[in-house]
């Protein structure tokens, strides 16, 4: 069991449009929860559930290292060079197969889990990953009643009722775009 411990990976993806101080919480938390060896904070160039992105991706990914800097055990990483795609599946398949890492825990918050069933290949994600869910507010109760939780009966699941998180990308969008009118 010790060794199983010492080889747990998260993956934490998202467009990170921009990182803020919510998406740094969610990752201590689930670096101490799970107790993960390393957590990879993956930045995707685009969201395919999301409009085009506000911030470049350089800035992205520069903003999300300076925001982890200081926590050990996290990687800030883009991974669609190396995988060739932007999908989570191909995504979790290139950490199984080149990477050789098992024991995958895929981050997501409540909201995204209500539409996790349109993400390609999602029946083979959860056969792969177990999927760790943070709670956010207005999601959480939905989510527990999501086609994914009643698919998989709650097997590689694991809810974490965080506090609430009053930080969302969106909220500092909108923010910005009312600074600028």
């Amino acid at each position: 069991m010790l060794g199983e411990l010492k080889k747990r990976v998260g993956i934490f993806g998202g467009s990170f449009d921009p990182p803020h101080k919510g998406h740094v919480e969610i990752a201590k938390i689930a670096l101490k929860r799970l107790k993960l060896k390393k957590l990879f904070w993956v930045i995707t160039t685009k969201n395919p559930f999301k409009k085009k992105p506000l911030f470049k991706l350089e800035h992205r990914i520069l903003k999300s290292k300076i925001a982890t800097r200081n926590i050990k055990n996290i990687k800030v990483v883009r991974q669609e060079n190396k995988v060739k795609s932007s999908r989570t599946i191909d995504l979790v398949n290139y950490f199984i197969n080149k990477e050789k890492q098992k024991n995958l825990y895929l981050i997501l918050g409540a909201d995204s889990l209500l539409d996790f069933h349109k993400w390609t290949k999602w029946k083979k994600i959860v056969k792969l990953v177990v999927l760790v869910v943070f709670s956010r507010k207005g999601y959480t109760k939905k989510s527990k009643k999501s086609i994914v939780v009643k698919y998989i009966n709650k097997k590689n699941i694991i809810f974490i009722n965080n506090k609430n998180i009053n930080f969302s990308s969106s909220y500092i969008k909108k923010n910005l775009s009312k600074n600028f009118k």
